[in-house]
């Protein structure tokens, strides 16, 4: 298994896992080159703070897993102006190259690029499945990071 930053020729097998990561609800009616395109737009107006990461299997070269990391800018405070967060996102692996070490050299690698860059904290939405995985890599639960999920169209009222 190799471990790639993606690259815009990456673009439709980046589209096809996100696709198959996805409930077939979500894709009814859609058409995959439709998506495509759509991933690209967005991929080019967000390439400053998203940074996508592909596992290749060694035998074909194919793309068969995944990862992203945003690089979120912080408030500045006093004696720290530079200041970024990161969260790991979309790590999806084919179901059939699972258990070879991709999502962790994915998650690896996206890690290691937001320290590069100077992320102060990486936080990651987990599946059940993937917890164990997450805590092998350094991850931790935090008592202080809290989540709203938001309605489709309300925000939270003012206490």
């Amino acid at each position: 298994m190799r471990i790639d930053r993606a690259g815009r020729e990456d673009l439709p097998a980046l589209a096809q896992l996100k696709w198959q990561d996805v409930p077939r609800d979500l894709t009814a009616g859609r058409s995959l080159d439709t998506y495509t395109a759509e991933l690209g737009d967005w991929w080019q107006a967000h390439a400053r703070t998203h940074v996508a990461f592909v596992a290749r299997a060694e035998e074909d070269d194919r793309i068969v897993g995944a990862a992203w990391v945003a690089l979120v800018p912080r408030v500045p405070r006093p004696g720290a102006v530079d200041r970024i967060s990161a969260d790991i996102q979309s790590v999806f692996v084919l179901p059939e190259h699972r258990g070879r070490g991709a999502g962790r050299g994915l998650v690896a690698a996206a890690c290691a690029h937001a320290v590069s860059v100077g992320a102060e904290r990486i936080t990651v939405h987990s599946s059940e499945a993937a917890v164990g995985l997450y805590q092998k890599l350094g991850f931790a639960d935090s008592p202080r990071l809290r989540q709203f999920l938001a309605p489709t169209t309300a925000a939270p009222e003012s206490a």
